[in-house]
């Protein structure tokens, strides 16, 4: 196939709606194709982001209608059908358990490979408290060895109980300006992210309820005894690429590129291994499965509230299909969605949380029918929150303007 067509005659074209049937059908956002578990939730949309904790939860929620936030966490931290790792684009994600060894050899161990070169070479030219020595690469292999060794024996820990277990993990770097941003700095935290991307760490329970943002550490030999299944790198990402069209399809190039956090080489090098056909995307060249081309059957227009970061939305860098001009009020600088309010697949609407209740807002006129349903979801909603009240870590426009 062609990555470079200029033009697309004679190409088979998917239209705006037929891509948001295909969102409502695949990402379970209807009664009618809702998610039958929170597993089957999470591999709707390949992997749940989890950046903001309390999206894991929403978005498992939003999908699967009878799941309680006690099912979902009983799905990461007690069955371990669903693991919280780094991936793609260095952002951490709630995977299904088998697919978590593909996240990690498709996007966690370049990422890895890369935060490993940092600090190593900051240990190496910077000053430390106490010193190091000449051989830093060998340290902290040595130090790495040693923190999974001492969780081996705690099954779960926080990084203040691995440093106290394993001292060096204390290790500071010391400042050598006077700027104010330049500070002494330990190195446990780095540590902990870098033996997770690499695939010996994943996070573990939280420490209060299923809304805090401070976490345990668990060794990945508690999910599989010889330590995480290798994949090849070509293979894991063949795999990842064709989840995500599955998913996700039909995309552009560059929305694939910006999923997985690739080079255009590399994702363009990916496709080839795939058996795709090229797409007339209201214009744009997009690509699809060559088995996936046949149109989904219409769903009966449906509402739906998703959280900040939601999967779907934050699943193609091309929206306008479903998102339309309502970009300004929904999104923050630095590209984070937050909550946003759906009809018959595609955003019209925010949300938000002010004094314990949901409110919510319209972007434009939608209808009585849309606005009863929008008002049933967020009832059913209210109620399963169970009085927690959820503020996204990433404050957008229109999320801030409902909630003060």
């Amino acid at each position: 196939m062609s990555f470079a067509s200029a033009t697309l005659t004679g190409v088979l074209s998917i239209s705006v709606e037929q891509r948001r049937a295909r969102l409502v059908r695949r990402h379970r956002l209807a009664p009618e194709c809702a998610a039958s578990s929170v597993v089957d939730a999470a591999d709707s949309v390949v992997v749940l982001h989890a950046t903001d904790p309390a999206t894991v939860y929403l978005s498992a929620l939003a999908r699967c209608p009878d799941a309680s936030l006690a099912d979902i966490s009983t799905a990461m931290y007690d069955e371990r059908t669903l693991v919280k790792m780094i991936g793609m684009r260095r952002t951490m994600f709630v995977a299904p358990t088998p697919l978590a060894p593909v996240v990690h050899a498709a996007a966690g161990l370049e990422i890895a490979a890369r935060l490993r070169r940092q600090l190593v070479k900051q240990l190496q030219t910077l000053p430390t408290e106490p010193e190091i020595g000449d051989d830093v690469e060998s340290w902290l292999a040595d130090v790495e060895t040693s923190t999974e060794r001492a969780l081996a024996g705690m099954g779960e820990a926080f990084a203040n109980e691995l440093a106290e277990a394993e001292p060096r993990l204390r290790t500071a770097i010391l400042p050598t300006t006077e700027k104010k941003w330049d500070v002494k700095q330990n190195i446990t935290s780095r540590v902990l992210t870098l033996m997770g991307a690499d695939g010996r760490l994943v996070r573990g329970r939280p420490g209060g309820t299923w809304l805090s943002r401070m976490h345990r550490w668990m060794s990945t030999r508690e999910l599989w005894p010889d330590g995480m299944p290798e994949t090849p790198e070509l293979e894991a990402r063949v795999a990842l690429a064709r989840a995500w069209l599955r998913a996700f399809g039909p995309g552009t190039v560059a929305d694939l590129k910006w999923w997985t956090g690739w080079t255009l080489g590399s994702t363009r090098k990916v496709l080839t291994e795939i058996d795709t056909v090229e797409v007339d995307l209201d214009g744009d060249v997009g690509v699809v499965l060559a088995d996936d081309v046949e149109p989904e059957e219409a769903v009966e227009p449906s509402a739906a509230l998703l959280p900040a970061l939601d999967p779907t939305p934050m699943g193609w860098q091309q929206r306008d299909f479903y998102l339309g001009p309502h970009r300004e009020p929904l999104f923050d600088r630095n590209g984070n969605i937050g909550p946003t309010v759906w009809w018959d697949g595609r955003i019209v609407g925010g949300w938000g949380m002010k004094n314990g209740e949901i409110v919510w807002r319209m972007l434009e006129d939608v209808g009585a029918e849309a606005e009863t349903a929008v008002a049933k979801v967020a009832a059913g909603l209210q109620d399963r929150l169970e009085a927690a009240t959820v503020v996204p870590s990433f404050r957008t426009p229109l999320e801030t303007s409902l909630t003060t």
